[in-house]
C-alpha cells in the first residue's frame, strides 16, 4: 500500500503538482477524519476525475462522506460514488 506522500508524489511524476495549500488541506482531512491513506489515496484520486483538479472542499465533503457512511477501501470507495451517482466512472 502507498503512502499519501508516496501516492502525492506519483502524481507529481504523472503531470499533477499540488500547490503548498493543497498539501496541507489532504493532511488536514487526513487528521481531522483519521481515515486510513488508503482512503486518503482514493479521496485524492476521486476528487482529480471528478473535478479535473484538486479542489480542497470537494475533496473534504468526499472523505466526510466515507468516514460517514462506513468506506474503508479505495474499492468500496469506488463503488460508494458509482453507486451513489456522485461520479461517472
Amino acid at each position: 500500500m502507498r503512502t499519501v506522500e508516496q501516492y502525492l508524489n506519483e502524481l507529481q511524476g504523472k503531470g499533477f503538482y499540488f500547490q503548498e495549500d493543497s498539501i496541507g488541506f489532504i493532511y488536514f482531512g487526513k487528521h481531522y477524519t483519521n481515515a486510513s491513506d488508503e482512503l486518503i489515496n482514493a479521496a485524492i484520486e476521486l476528487t482529480l476525475k471528478a473535478q479535473k483538479r484538486f479542489d480542497g472542499s470537494f475533496y473534504m465533503s468526499l472523505l466526510e462522506t466515507f468516514i460517514s457512511n462506513k468506506i474503508e477501501s479505495r474499492k468500496d470507495a469506488i463503488a460508494f460514488v458509482t453507486e451513489k451517482h456522485l461520479l461517472a466512472m
